[in-house]
This record gives structure tokens, sequence and C-alpha cells, in this order.
């Protein structure tokens, strides 16, 4: 599919559902982290709302994401910018396939710290996190720089679909 120029409806819709629902994990992080503490001391922790709201948004991450790669190869994905320098076509490959890897091992590491009780799955789950944040931070200074500095159409790709 070298001729997609944009992205789909379902690929923007499942973009920015899932960008919503990492932003709600950083939220909720401090409730479920707080629990994780009581359990770890022994003690029975409040499973309020919000930490089973962390719980369900990381297995709705898992299977969001899941499904985006389903949908990858039946709808393609844009081709970078013509005159883009090759190093940031590489940066920018290299970026996305680490969201995706993101968005499977951060639920994995965290079910296995919360159900299985795996204290080196919370520190991974821990380090995984931080990454994360670098690469979401990394992903929006990149758009606005391709949008306000580089002057191309990359971040309205993900703002208006080019077909159903």
């Amino acid at each position: 599919m070298s001729d997609v120029t944009g992205y789909s409806r379902i690929q923007i819709v499942l973009h920015w559902v899932v960008a919503v629902l990492i932003i709600l994990q950083f939220a909720f992080h401090e409730w479920i982290s707080d629990a994780w503490d009581v359990i770890e001391k022994g003690g029975t922790a409040d499973i309020s709302v919000l930490v089973r709201a962390h719980i369900i948004g990381g297995i709705l991450i898992f299977l969001l994401a899941a499904h985006r790669l389903r949908v990858r190869p039946k709808t393609g994905v844009p081709t970078p910018p013509k005159n883009e320098h090759k190093m940031l076509k590489m940066v920018a490959n290299l970026t996305h396939w680490s969201f995706y890897a993101l968005m499977f091992a951060l639920p994995i590491s965290g079910a296995a710290a919360w159900f299985g009780g795996i204290g080196k799955a919370a520190d991974a789950h821990e380090i995984l996190r931080g990454i994360l944040l670098a690469l979401v931070a990394l992903h929006v200074l990149a758009a606005l720089a391709h949008h306000f500095v580089l002057k191309t159409d990359v971040m309205a790709r993900m703002l208006r679909a080019d077909r159903g």
C-alpha cells in the first residue's frame, strides 16, 4: 500500500482512544502504586474505582494495540514526507514500533505484578513507564516540529481521515 497518503478513520480513532487511555493510566498511577505498596507490606489494599480503572485501562490498551496491529496491514500507513532526512525516518519508525512494544509490555508487566505478585514485574513496569513517558514527550514534540518547523502534513494526517 505504497500509495497511502493518510490514516484511515479506524486508525485515527484507535490512536486517540489509546492516547487518552495512556494519559489516564498516568493519572491513575498513584492510586495503584499506593495499593501495591500496602500489598507489598503484607496489608490489604483498598481496591478503589481508580485502581480498577488503571487495571481495566491497561487491559484495554493491550487489546486496542493488538487491534491496531491487525488493522495496520489492511489499511497501510502513510509514507514519511519525501524530503524528510533518513535519520528522522529511522527515529520515527523506531519510536512507533517502541510504542507498540510498550503497549504490550506495560500491561503484561502490570498484570504479572498485580495478579501474580511478582515484584520484579512491578520494577520492570516502573522502568517501562518512564520510557513510555519519554517516548510520549518525543512523539508530541516531533508532531509539533513537523507542523510548525518543517511545515509537513504529518500532524494533520492524524487529525483527519483520508478514507473510511
